[in-house]
Order: C-alpha cells, then sequence, then structure tokens
C-alpha cells in the first residue's frame, strides 16, 4: 500500500482467540525489528519510531487485554492510526525511564518543554520534532514538570528523505534541552529499517 494511505483498519485485524494463538509467534517476529527502532538517548531517554507494524501489535494487544470487542476498534484505531507514519516523516514514542520514583520526578521537574527539542540531523540539515497535538496528550504541566512519554513527528522533505536514504551521510537523533543535550549516531540497520516508512 502506499506510504501516505499506511492505517489500520478493521479488517487489518483478528479475532482476540487467533491473536492469542498466534501471539508468541508474532512477538518474536517483530522484536528484532522493534530492536532496529529503538535508540537510546542520554542516561533515561528511548526512543522508539512507531510504524504500522508496530502500531498493529499494539492495538491488538489492546483489545486482547482489555477485552471490549467491536466497540473498543474505533477508540484503539482512533489513538494508534496517527502515529503510524505517512511516506514524509517519520512518528516516535519518547520514553524516559527512571525506575526510581523521586528521581523520576526530580528529573521530569527539570525538563518542561523537553519535547520542543528533539531533533534529527541528516548531514547539514537538522528536522525538528512537532508534538502529537491532542486533548488526551500530556505535555508539560503549569508547574514545568514534563511527561515521561512524548509522541513526536519529524517531517523530511524530498531532500532530505534522500540524505536519510544515503549510507554515506551520518544520521544523528539529538535532544536539545538546556538540562539534557544529548545525541545519538543511528546505526546502518537501523537507519535501514527507518527508511522503510519513507515514500
Amino acid at each position: 500500500m502506499p506510504a501516505s494511505d499506511r492505517r489500520i483498519t478493521p479488517a487489518d485485524l483478528v479475532s482476540d482467540a487467533d491473536y492469542a494463538r498466534q501471539r508468541s509467534e508474532r512477538r518474536a517476529a517483530l522484536l528484532p525489528v522493534k530492536r532496529l527502532r529503538r535508540v537510546s538517548l542520554g542516561p533515561y531517554c528511548t526512543v522508539i519510531f512507531e510504524s504500522y507494524d508496530t502500531m498493529l501489535f499494539q492495538v491488538q494487544e489492546m483489545l486482547l487485554t482489555e477485552k471490549g470487542g467491536a466497540a473498543q476498534v474505533p477508540d484503539e484505531l482512533a489513538a494508534y492510526n496517527p502515529l503510524i507514519p505517512q511516506g514524509s516523516e517519520l512518528v516516535a514514542t519518547v520514553m524516559f525511564e527512571i525506575d526510581e520514583p523521586v528521581r523520576r520526578a526530580a528529573v521530569l521537574a527539570r525538563l518542561g518543554g523537553v519535547e520542543d527539542c528533539f531533533f534529527l540531523q541528516c548531514a547539514d540539515t537538522r528536522a525538528t520534532a512537532v508534538p502529537e497535538e491532542g486533548d488526551n496528550v500530556e505535555r508539560t504541566r503549569e508547574d514545568g514538570k514534563t511527561s515521561s512519554i512524548h509522541f513526536l513527528r519529524f517531517p523530511l522533505d524530498e531532500a532530505m528523505k534522500a540524505v536519510f536514504r544515503d549510507p554515506a551521510t551520518t544520521i544523528s537523533i539529538g535532544c536539545d534541552h538546556e538540562q539534557y543535550g544529548h545525541l545519538a549516531i543511528l546505526s546502518p540497520a537501523s537507519r535501514a529499517e527507518l527508511a522503510r516508512d519513507l515514500s
């Protein structure tokens, strides 16, 4: 299907019973792909680049665990379809993972506005992330504390897509928040996987 038409529809879903039987096999098949789509950025942050396949897996997981049946399907599709890249972007879930609650609260309290500070560096060009908007999206609170999870889009024009596909070019993901300045270079295998999201 064309990249601009990547959407999960009810026809793509299997029954809970069928999914329960397929679950281990599907998870095993997706695990190597998810590893390539997962990038550590500094000591606390993990960036997970989403795709049709990762979102389909997530929708099936939600339907299986919450057991809402057909009535649950529209809500899950509304929640997860926006996280499927549409050919001219990469879409990521960004998580700040700190196990100890007191330390987590202290770190997040210093990272207000961090969702506006992520970028992809494609050679000399920077693609600034655009935070997901919506009534159910928690970002930075009035007290300056940020959420531990953010949903970001990295829009790429045609020239940047060409650079992204060029194996001779270094591609990095970074954050330039004053309290969390970090940069991570994407591996060739990760780049090749993420290039599948681009039309």
